[in-house]
């Protein structure tokens, strides 16, 4: 008898929890049983590994062979857990004798003929196994990306031939995680994201506001008027993510095995789901809780395009999160906690057949078709949309209006400066502001104070809408360079709270 143990990790949500991989070599009529609450994917390895050895030209043992995944209770899936159980084989058959005794971590789909194909989800088990300092054993192409968890100490492989020689003493392959993160140039972001978009000031200039402080936009007006344009140049417009915040949004791409590329490393998601995408895409969950658009879209940017077609009840489970930054996912099988602090950017028509205001003159909708078609987005839901604008469509002489200032403008700048002063001021965004610092943070000078109190009432504005204008008002100030929230400031972002009925 002899028994072989080679380290793997399983992913389970943010987190990667090390998994023993064991073989048993015992007496019996030969067989092979897979045991440790494998996935029917990783069931089915026992016949690309049995291939994948008599290929690389090893003996398949003619033994009662056991493998046995620990944890037991941890749930595994994936096709990493091949190279692991082919290793793990050969050396509790003694065709292998590891020379190298630094502890490793290995990972690879095995193909029939040996060959090492990449898997997906590997950020998240680098990251935990730099901090663990163990060394990686992976396919090549999965290099670039455990590079970018900050793990060094990798090997790239292209079958397991190869593998089994390395452990052996022999030589390592020449490129390693290293060399790869030097040879990636990130994309570069443009000069200036206003320059795609001809016309349209009023919208570029709350697109500004929206980037500078944080704040959750919507933007109302006929089709083809550059609305979705518009959305797209937002992430354009913000700095890029820190070290720690670049490895929180590919740790969530990890594990929601959305291809993940290091070429748009600190660069910030945009993501822009169909609105015929259900709760469970949009929220997160399903049988196996993975991440939904709003974890995607963390530290980054969600565009809802034409929002009154959404599900209802997939709108409203916005709520929560666009309060708290974050969403709990309970099911019968398990709970998962995720980050979801993005920034919401929603679109919609006036009315539905899209053309109510325009200088056209087409739309035949009634008054009451316009009221069922607004209706569909609930009051609690839209007092939590900080900025609203009017997105006309604009004749040809409006789109040459502002051409030369944006050319020569630097709004990327103006919103890097704002941030600045927002974080040596609070240690955060004015759009999270919390309430017990609004007083002390968005100080308004005698006439802004005149001008608050009288469009509270007249605005009937929530509690919640009270403190959003507040923290808007201080994103305008903060692009001023204004330590004090003057009446002008304050009137802007009135105007930009504005009822939707208002805004067409």
């Amino acid at each position: 008898m002899a028994v072989a143990q080679v380290l793997s990790r399983a992913r389970h949500g943010l987190s990667a929890p090390l998994v023993h991989v064991e073989v048993h070599l015992g007496a019996g009529l030969p067989g092979f049983s897979l045991v440790g609450l494998p996935a029917p994917v990783v069931r089915e390895s026992r016949e690309r590994v049995r291939a994948a050895i008599l290929n690389s030209g090893y003996d398949f043992p003619a033994s009662r062979i056991t493998v046995n995944l620990a944890p037991v209770e941890l749930y595994k899936e994936g096709g990493r857990f091949d190279l692991p159980i082919a290793l793990a084989l050969l050396l509790a058959s003694g065709q292998v004798r590891a020379a190298r005794t630094h502890p490793f971590e290995c990972y690879g789909e095995l193909g029939l003929s040996g060959e090492l194909k990449s898997v997906s989800g590997l950020f998240l088990a680098a990251v935990h196994a730099a901090e663990a300092g163990t060394a990686l054993l992976l396919p090549s192409p999965n290099l670039a990306e455990v590079a970018k968890a900050g793990h060094r100490n990798s090997t790239g492989f292209s079958a397991l031939r190869e593998v089994c020689d390395y452990l052996q003493g022999g030589e390592a392959p020449t490129q390693s995680a290293a060399d790869v993160d030097s040879e990636i140039e990130p994309l570069k972001k443009q000069k200036s994201p206003f320059l795609a978009i001809q016309g349209q000031w009023r919208a570029k200039r709350t697109l500004l506001i929206a980037a500078a402080g944080g704040h959750s936009l919507l933007m109302v007006g006929p089709p083809g008027s550059g609305k979705t344009l518009l959305a797209t140049q937002l992430p354009a417009l913000l700095p890029a993510l820190s070290h720690a915040e670049a490895l929180e949004v590919a740790s969530i791409a990890s594990i929601a095995e959305v291809s993940f590329d290091p070429m748009r490393w600190a660069q910030r998601p945009y993501r822009a789901p169909h609105h015929s995408a259900s709760a469970s895409a949009i929220i997160g969950g399903g049988p196996r809780l993975l991440p939904g658009e709003v974890s995607l879209a963390h530290r980054g940017v969600l565009f809802l395009d034409e929002l009154p077609e959404f599900d209802r009840r997939v709108l409203e489970t916005l709520r929560e999160p666009l309060e708290s930054g974050a969403v709990t996912l309970s099911r019968a099988n398990g709970r998962l906690e995720l980050p979801a602090a993005f920034q919401l950017v929603a679109a919609m028509n006036p009315c539905p057949c899209g053309y109510l205001g325009d200088e056209s003159g087409s739309c035949r909708c009634t008054p009451r078709r316009v009221a069922q078609y607004r209706g569909r987005l609930s009051g609690p839901l839209l007092d939590r949309i900080d900025l609203r604008v009017e997105v006309p469509r604009q004749m040809f002489a409006d789109m040459q209006q502002y051409r030369d200032r944006d050319e020569t403008a630097d709004p990327v700048g103006l919103v890097a400066d704002a941030r600045q002063l927002q974080m040596k001021r609070g240690g955060g965004l004015n759009c999270n502001i919390p309430v017990q610092r609004l007083a002390d943070d968005c100080p308004l000078d005698a006439a802004a104070r005149r001008l608050y109190e009288r469009s509270v009432d007249q605005l009937q504005l929530s509690g919640r809408g009270m403190h959003r204008l507040l923290r808007v008002s201080r994103t305008i100030a903060d692009l001023a360079g204004s330590d004090r929230i003057t009446a002008e400031h304050l009137a802007e972002a009135i105007q930009l709270r504005r009822p939707i009925g208002a805004a067409v």
